[in-house]
């Protein structure tokens, strides 16, 4: 089966662009919108020394920082006002995901469509501001303690706090307005904005540490080739699913039969996408980074295992990948649920064949999805250890599978997304130019 992209590329021609207007429409306030969230990230926040904040980003190197600071876009290196980025936005929005399988009432929300989903989102923007309020004045509270600030003291610290809430409440309305407005999920697209926006600066610093000889121009090569490879895993994998056979029975209305096809329920090896690698990342590297900020005063034993879950360390890998197969098979619990798949099929008159309708559907189910989240979760860990195992401590964030998975799935996803604005605008010419013939007539 074509893939959506190899179907634009067979399908598209500039005249059928040049007819889908709304498709014009919404790629361009994508990167309008797009354009406006990158400036964000060069606003500097009000009472920040820019030269001890740029010695502590360079002193954090491969810690949360660099994390944060490639999942912003550089805000964080800058402290621009956009320096939370949107992360507190997708925590809230897991928060939200978790406490409908916990409470019943927000279950019952979730079940009543668009209206139930309306109050959800609006309980998720709330937890978004408390959570970047909060996160807001740890962030104040850090750059005090580390002399960044420069007038220190609790108006700092609620100018912080109001500057940089303000700053993810407005990416967060950016990214709402281009999921209905534009093309592409637009929370997805900010973050795939925010690393892409970092590439050609690394790219320039790795050539030019191949031209003056502090990097073997083999190995730069290496690493070129072997980003494209990892492209095409990350493709493959994001795209294989595993389809269970769906039949649904034949009915008599009157003289006629209706019904009797087959269809297929589709599995994807990878149902969390790409949140496993970004949670594994921010909880084990956060002891790190809090440490760093406190290293002189911390006792032997503490210093002992900080040096053991180090990054490049063997102990660090191996919670790396190990948090990965958690969160994996944690979200996927959350977003897929086998027993409401089951019910859906059995009110629809659906069976799996050879598989008893309802409870033992959802354990068939619960069985395969099981068995592919396995999968997903060791491709994970592998795409995202490799560049750990080959480059270990000199590998920035950016440069991370991690980095290289979230940009080819938006890619992906955005294309798919094209795709189909593409081909209901060639519909919707096909329905005006049948009514004309037949109004002719």
């Amino acid at each position: 089966m074509p893939s959506a992209a190899e179907q634009l590329a067979a399908n598209f021609n500039f005249g059928n662009f040049a007819k889908a207007k709304e498709l014009r429409q919404r790629i361009l306030f994508t990167l309008g919108a797009l354009v406006v969230a990158r400036i964000g990230t060069y606003i500097p926040m009000p009472g920040i020394d820019p030269a001890a904040m740029g010695r502590l980003i360079n002193s954090q190197g491969g810690g949360l920082l660099d994390i944060f600071n490639t999942l912003a876009g550089g805000a964080v290196g800058r402290m621009a006002v956009f320096a939370l980025g949107i992360m507190p936005y997708i925590s809230a929005s897991i928060i939200m995901q978790l406490m409908t399988t916990v409470f019943p009432e927000l279950e019952a929300l979730k079940k009543e469509g668009a209206a139930g989903q309306k109050v959800i989102n609006q309980y998720t923007r709330y937890g978004t501001v408390f959570l970047a309020a909060v996160q807001a004045f740890a962030i104040a509270i850090g750059l005090e303690s580390q002399h960044v600030a420069l007038d220190p003291g609790m108006f700092f610290r609620l100018t912080a706090v109001i500057t940089l809430t303000g700053g993810t409440i407005l990416l967060m309305w950016i990214g709402e307005q281009i999921t209905s407005r534009g093309v592409g999920n637009g929370i997805s697209l900010i973050i795939f904005a925010g690393i892409v926006a970092r590439f050609p600066q690394i790219l320039g610093e790795g050539l030019e540490a191949a031209r003056t000889g502090a990097l073997n121009p083999l190995v730069l090569i290496f690493f070129l080739v072997f980003a494209v490879a990892l492209v095409g895993v990350i493709v493959f994998m994001e795209r294989a699913q595993r389809r269970l056979l769906v039949q649904y029975p034949k009915r008599q209305v009157g003289q006629r039969m209706f019904g009797g096809e087959s269809s297929h329920l589709p599995l994807k090896l990878n149902v969390s996408g790409v949140i496993p690698p970004i949670f594994a990342s921010s909880i084990l590297l956060m002891p790190l980074t809090l440490a760093s900020f406190n290293a002189q005063n911390l006792p032997d034993w503490a210093t002992t295992i900080i040096q053991y879950i180090s990054r490049g360390q063997p102990l660090y890998l191996f919670l790396y990948g190990a948090m990965i197969l958690f969160f994996a098979f944690f979200y996927t619990s959350i977003v897929f649920n086998p027993e409401e798949t089951a019910e859906n099929l059995k009110k629809y008159g659906g069976f799996i064949p050879g598989i008893r309708p309802g409870k033992k559907t959802a354990e068939y189910i619960d069985y395969v999805l099981t068995r592919c989240t396995v999968i997903g979760g060791i491709y994970l860990a592998v795409v995202c250890l490799i560049p750990e195992l080959m480059w270990q401590n000199n590998i920035s964030f950016a440069l991370g599978g991690t980095s290289i998975l979230i940009v080819v799935s938006v890619t992906m996803d955005t294309v798919a997304q094209i795709q189909s604005h593409l081909i209901a605008s060639q519909y919707e010419g096909l329905i005006k130019k049948a009514k004309l013939r037949g109004a002719r007539r």
